[in-house]
This record gives C-alpha cells, sequence and structure tokens, in this order.
C-alpha cells in the first residue's frame, strides 16, 4: 500500500511570525507477515489478562452462550480496529463511511496467538473463574482449552507491588540476579516465537501496577543499575528490556513509570517500538472528553473529583499508597495538554483535581466511579456535572487491549519517506491515559484529538484529504 501526500502545517517564530510549511510525504504501508502474531501477556492470568485469552479464544471458536439476556455471541464491542469508521467522501451530499479494517492492512483477532507469564500458578480456567468476569456457560465452553493454559514462571521484587498480593506469588523464577532475569525472559520470548512459528511477538505488561520507580534519562544508567542489582529496578523494566532487545514491541498497560527515556532509546537502538502507559478506558476516557468539551465551549473547571470503588485484583492492588500513587499520577494527568492549550480560561491555574479509588471487595470487576466536574459560567454563575457511572472494568478493557496489539503491529510497518515511525508510536495516544513523552512530540490527552489523529492518519494512507467539517465544497 503506497501513498503520497503533501502534508501542511504551521510553525510560529519567536516574533509570532506564522510560516505555511509543506512537506512530500511517501507513505508505504507493508505487508503483514502470513505467519501468525504472538501476545506474551505479563500477568495473564489477572482480570485483563484471562479475560482477553477467553474471549479471543471464544471470537476463535465462534462460541455462542446464553444467560438471562438470551443468546450472544463475541464482539469486540469498544473496539476501534473492529468498529471504527472513517468518512472516506460525500454521496448524494451525505458523508460516506468505510470500517478503518477495511480501509489499511490491519491483522485480525484470529491472527493472534497469545502467551505469557504469572507470579500464579493457575491455569487459565481456574483464574478465570476465581476474577468472576466471563459467564458460566461461556467458561464451561472453554473450560478444556483453558485447562491447557499455564502461565510461564514470572519475576518477583517484593517492594513493587502491595503486600496483599503476596499469598498468590506461587509461579516465580529462581533468582540470580537482574541480567539473569533479563537472559531468562528473552530465553521464554525465544521458545514462544519458535513454539508457534511466529515472525513477530508483542510484549504487553498487563501485570499489578507497580510503585513508581527511579526514571532514567539514558542506557549507560539504566544498564549499569541492571547490573548491580539496583533495586530502582522494576519487574516491568526487566520485561520491557528482554522484550527490546529481543526485537519485540513492548506496551505497558499499567501506571507506573516503565517507559522512561532510556527505554525509548533502547527501543530506537533495537528498531522496535513502546507503547504505554496505563490503558484509558472508563472514568479516564470520559474525563478527557468532558474536559476538552467545557474548556472548548469557553467555560472555566474549577476543580473536578474523581471517585472509585472496586473489588477485582487491581483494586486490591491500588488498596496500598504506593501503588496507588502511580495510578493516580495518569488519572490526574489527562487533563494537563487541555490546560495548556487554553490558558485564557484558565488564568495561569489548574483546577483543583482529586481522585479516590477504594477497594470494595463485593463489588467484583463492577467498578462504581463518580464524577463531580465544577465549573464557572458567565457573571460567576456556577455549573456542576455529577456523573455515576457503572461499567465492567475488564470487559472495557480487553478490546483496548485488542487495539493496541492490532494498531502497534500496524505502525510497526509504517514507513515515511523510507523511515519508520518515533518508536514511542505517539498516534496510539488514545488507547492510554498517559501517553509516552518523547522530545519530538507533544503529549495529546484530548479525546477527539487523538482520535482523528488515527482516523486521518488512515484517510491519508489511501490517498485521501483530511477531515475538514467546514463543508466548503457543498456551498
Amino acid at each position: 500500500m503506497k501513498t503520497t501526500y503533501i502534508n501542511r502545517y504551521t510553525s510560529i517564530d519567536d516574533n509570532d511570525n506564522i510560516s505555511i510549511n509543506k512537506d512530500l510525504l511517501n507513505i508505504e504501508v507493508q505487508n503483514a507477515s502470513d505467519k501468525k502474531i504472538g501476545v506474551m501477556i505479563i500477568g495473564i492470568g489477572g482480570n485483563n489478562g484471562s479475560t482477553f485469552t477467553a474471549g479471543l479464544l471464544a471470537y476463535k471458536k465462534k462460541l455462542q452462550w446464553e444467560n438471562k439476556d438470551g443468546i450472544h455471541g463475541v464482539e469486540f464491542l469498544g473496539s476501534l480496529a473492529e468498529f471504527g469508521s472513517v468518512n472516506i467522501g460525500y454521496k448524494k451530499n451525505k458523508p460516506y463511511t468505510k470500517l478503518i479494517k477495511d480501509m489499511v492492512p490491519i491483522i485480525k483477532p484470529e491472527d493472534i496467538v497469545i502467551g505469557g507469564w504469572d507470579i500464579c500458578s493457575d491455569d487459565l480456567y481456574t483464574a478465570c473463574k476465581n476474577n468472576k468476569v466471563i459467564d458460566t456457560d461461556l467458561l464451561n465452553q472453554l473450560k478444556e482449552d483453558l485447562c491447557g493454559i499455564i502461565p510461564l514462571k514470572s519475576i518477583y521484587y517484593e517492594k513493587f507491588i502491595a503486600k496483599n498480593q503476596k499469598s498468590r506469588v506461587n509461579n516465580i523464577k529462581k533468582y540470580y540476579n537482574k541480567n539473569a532475569d533479563i537472559l531468562d525472559i528473552r530465553e521464554d520470548i525465544k521458545n514462544f516465537k519458535e513454539e508457534h512459528d511466529l515472525d513477530n511477538v508483542i510484549v504487553l505488561w498487563s501485570g499489578s501496577t507497580e510503585c513508581c520507580t527511579k526514571t532514567y534519562d539514558n542506557i549507560d544508567d539504566l544498564f549499569v543499575d541492571v547490573y548491580n542489582d539496583s533495586d530502582y529496578i522494576s519487574p516491568s523494566i526487566i520485561f520491557a528490556i528482554a522484550a527490546i532487545t529481543s526485537e519485540c514491541i513492548f506496551i505497558n498497560t499499567s501506571p507506573q513509570n516503565t517507559i522512561s527515556p532510556a527505554i525509548i532509546q533502547l527501543a530506537k537502538e533495537h528498531n522496535t517500538f513502546v507503547g504505554g502507559s496505563d490503558l484509558k478506558s472508563g472514568q479516564t476516557k470520559l474525563k478527557s472528553v468532558l474536559i476538552d468539551y467545557l474548556t472548548s465551549a469557553g467555560l472555566r473547571p474549577l476543580s473536578i473529583v474523581s471517585y472509585n470503588h472496586l473489588g477485582n485484583r487491581d483494586g486490591m492492588n491500588l488498596d496500598e499508597t504506593p501503588q496507588f500513587q502511580s495510578k493516580e499520577i495518569t488519572k490526574r494527568n489527562v487533563i494537563d495538554d487541555v490546560i495548556d492549550e487554553n490558558p485564557t480560561i484558565f488564568n495561569g491555574n489548574k483546577p483543583d483535581h482529586t481522585v479516590v479509588i477504594k477497594y470494595i471487595p463485593s463489588v467484583g470487576d463492577s467498578k462504581r466511579a463518580i464524577d463531580e466536574y465544577f465549573t464557572e459560567l458567565f457573571l460567576n454563575g456556577k455549573n456542576i456535572l455529577s456523573i455515576y457511572n457503572l461499567c465492567e472494568d475488564s470487559l472495557l478493557a480487553v478490546p483496548i487491549i485488542l487495539d493496541i496489539i492490532i494498531f502497534s503491529e500496524f505502525f510497526s510497518r509504517v514507513r515515511i519517506n523510507g523511515e519508520k515511525f518515533n518508536s514511542n508510536l505517539s498516534l496510539m495516544s488514545y488507547f492510554f491515559k498517559a501517553p509516552i513523552e518523547d522530545e519530538k512530540f507533544p503529549t495529546i490527552n484530548a479525546f477527539f484529538k487523538q482520535l482523528y489523529a488515527i482516523k486521518n492518519f488512515v484517510k491519508i494512507c489511501n490517498g485521501l484529504p483530511i477531515d475538514d467539517f467546514t463543508n466548503l465544497h457543498l456551498r
């Protein structure tokens, strides 16, 4: 798939003079491999990992199941790759759309092979049963297959996840040193590729939220700490290094600061990609929409208070302060770019922004979220938006995990003027609470900017002009 695109953009100098610039971009999307794509999940027995694995297996087998609402089949509702559409033009003066998957060569869900690691030895049937996300009828149909999926032994450094997780730790590698752990995980990846005859593997962290650690600005400092067995080196950093040095894409779907500048630089050196951090699924995705709406309407948000409680293992892990602080950072930072782009409204201030998460075991995976947006109006009037949101946490997350796999693999095949995308895959920011920062690319959290970045790129790949809602051609 090849096209040429003239990219027009403006730049502003120190004297606020505006220049209009043009770049000629030759865009090529290389063909996907005929082989399947491997995905290795760290924390495969957790709510997200086990639900994704079971859901994908049910999709491949075209299973149906029955519950009190009737008979159902597997649809990845919430997936941009499966249901996202693009306006490709106008037919009789009305928008005409096509699905993204019909416009660019992305892999299909059935092309994915899953494996992974977990600190708990439970087979995937036992894990799914304990996690209580999947309906019993469907789970029973998958029992034989899921019983055969046993997680690989993982690594465990006690200080990084909550102490309340320790009772689950029965499936860990013998510890020698951190460099040995990297080599051991690289061997797991190599064996997985050979066993399933794969060209490519994506390694995805879906483990418990770690406490934040030291941020590494350069590769030398990173590897000095690895070889010195530093306590600053977390399990997720070990997996990131092992994946990248195996030339695999590494994705962090948890909030800790795994992907530092050193990790991005390492990915560049090994000609691969990283993505993250922390899935943007429910409450925070809505926040990225609402803060954009309020400021775009010329209103001034004064405070945002977000409360939620849940009873799954993620909630249990976040019940301890160091792990909660990692999550709090990604949930709070999602509004920063909107504030920065609207300095007149905010007048140098930020809204009061508080995030509260409580572990309530009885609600399980069914998360309750309550948000209050307190906003200033004309003549010092006030407006309060109070939102109550009940959602199945893992069932929102799984289609996003599918999208991350599909789009990261797709973007890895794109060449612009013969070069790959930057290693941090900035176009993937739509899927994350805390998109990775890079010296070249501004961080964008606003929902519709992120969404249309992907949709417009799909149009560009097809030689079509990007979205223009002025409709001047209809005059």
